[in-house]
């Protein structure tokens, strides 16, 4: 009950703290309080607590560096140009009849590249967001495609701060993660296709004037998208020509796209992400200083502050980056990694852990995992948090051998990296909405998002069952070679009662 009571206080201080707006970092050291002084309650000491928290935070001190290192690429990639000139050249494809795909597309593309789901809206979002609405595109699911699209990159890119995250957590390999996702992550990527070209047809068949079907479908888009479309088209900027407005700011010659083109060949080449890193940052520098000729005195100054662009559209566009930028997500991690060394302490999850293991003995650890996630993105309110909370709560649904790891690495990022952003009051989706000026009932429209985690979750079952089907023929077919019943781990456990391991 006592459990139950701090964590309730615990998610009440973190909903208020995105309620109204505030930084969760002091509502995460609330719950630093929260959770030491449930195990001094417990009689837990506070000597060990601290000790088991601090060596929490020492193990995240690889995925904290090269936070930085993504925090300075993101810098130079906006001042180098090399952002621009993917933007410029990217969104002249961009037409009436095509914008909502091409958009998911487009967004996808950029998100791989530069590995964040919210410097990918700010960029090449909100240019999609703006083009669209002057195309008369149905904003909702403009909206959704765009949110989709960031988010599939920010699952899978080399550079992105979530997937490091989860090899940091699994101790998995990342250039093998990144292959399982490729393909687990395939079909809802060619079915999000074909969604939004299906509501690209429907877009033109309304605008068309068409009968039948087209007018049936321009009704009900009017009703669904009309008050959303009326609520952001006065935001839309009025955007016309990317390349012109670029070309003012940057010298688009073709040497930018150079660090871009680096990550691509390194991470191909499964070159260590820290050196893939370093490589593009030196090449970026190289571009600042040769081509875009800038000053090595701004150039160490956007390093820890970002790029600040004079002219206010490109400011809009491109602002941002440098290592003070990460500071939000770095404290965010240190701060978790210290609530897995209090919870190991105080064994303060270890009911929640036991209910969660029997759930995997039912459904699977892939179900059970996309469950979890799905409750902890709803009380975390951060994609970065409900990570953690994740794989903590499941981390006895898989061994310690390495299949056993992979295994969790993939079903944590198809589980609570993407469902993170569907939570209507999570950051993770919110602040990429409100960069474009999408409306909330955009999350309904962001098809990969959802149709991952179900394609899993139904792929798990289907297996399951087929796995069960041959075992009872085998048994069926061998009787004398039937294996002897034995007990369920969580039956067992609970007839026999629970013993935890000694470290837990």
């Amino acid at each position: 009950m006592l459990e139950a009571g701090t964590m309730l206080l615990f998610c009440a201080v973190l909903f208020a703290s995105v309620a109204l707006g505030w930084s969760i970092i002091p509502a995460l050291f609330v719950g630093v309080l929260l959770f030491m002084g449930y195990g001094l309650v417990r009689r837990c000491s506070l000597r060990a607590m601290a000790s088991r928290a601090a060596g929490s935070v020492r193990s995240a001190g690889t995925v904290v560096v090269a936070f930085v290192l993504i925090g300075v690429l993101t810098s130079l990639w906006r001042a180098s140009g090399t952002i621009a000139f993917i933007v410029a050249h990217s969104t002249a494809v961009i037409h009436a009849a095509t914008v909502i795909p091409l958009s998911f597309l487009l967004c996808s593309a950029m998100s791989v590249l530069v590995g964040s789901s919210f410097a990918s809206a700010a960029t090449m979002g909100t240019i999609c967001m703006s083009l669209g609405l002057s195309m008369q595109a149905n904003p909702v699911m403009l909206g959704g495609a765009i949110l989709a699209g960031v988010y599939v990159g920010d699952r899978c890119s080399p550079v992105s701060t979530s997937a490091l995250l989860v090899k940091q957590l699994t101790h998995t390999n990342l250039f093998n993660t990144i292959a399982r996702m490729l393909s687990t992550g395939a079909v809802p990527f060619v079915l999000s296709c074909v969604v939004y070209v299906a509501a690209a047809v429907v877009e033109w068949l309304c605008a068309s004037g068409g009968s039948g079907f087209g007018a049936a479908s321009a009704a009900a888009t009017a009703g669904s998208a009309g008050s959303a479309r009326a609520a952001v088209s006065t935001n839309a900027s009025s955007i016309t020509d990317i390349g012109g407005l670029f070309s003012s700011a940057f010298d688009l010659h073709w040497l930018t796209l150079v660090p871009a083109l680096l990550v691509i060949v390194l991470a191909l080449l499964r070159v260590d992400v820290r050196l893939l890193m370093l490589a593009s940052i030196a090449a970026s520098v190289a571009v600042c200083v040769g081509v875009q000729h800038m000053e090595w005195a701004e150039l160490l100054r956007l390093l820890i502050f970002g790029y600040h662009a004079q002219n206010p559209q490109v400011a809009a566009l491109l602002d941002g980056g440098g290592i003070l930028s990460m500071l939000t997500v770095m404290a965010t991690v240190c701060i978790s990694s210290a609530y897995a060394g209090i919870f190991a302490e105080t064994r303060m999850l270890a009911r929640l852990q036991q209910v969660i293991e029997m759930l995997g003995h039912r459904i699977g650890a892939c179900g059970a995992t996309m469950i979890t996630a799905t409750c902890a993105a709803a009380l975390a309110c951060n994609q970065t948090l409900t990570i953690m909370l994740t794989h903590q709560l499941c981390g006895g649904l898989y061994g310690d051998d390495e299949s056993e790891r992979s295994a969790q690495a993939i079903d944590l990022e198809d589980s609570a990296v993407v469902i993170a952003p569907l939570i209507p009051w999570s950051i993770a989706g919110a602040v990429p909405l409100a960069t474009i000026n999408a409306p909330t009932l955009s999350l309904a429209a962001a098809t990969f998002l959802y149709l991952l985690p179900l394609s899993r979750m139904l792929t798990s079952a289907v297996r399951r069952r087929s796995g069960f089907r041959t075992r009872h023929r085998s048994q069926n077919q061998n009787p004398g070679l039937a294996i002897p019943h034995r007990p369920k781990p969580m039956l067992h456990m609970f007839a026999h009662g629970f013993h935890p391991k000694s470290g837990d």
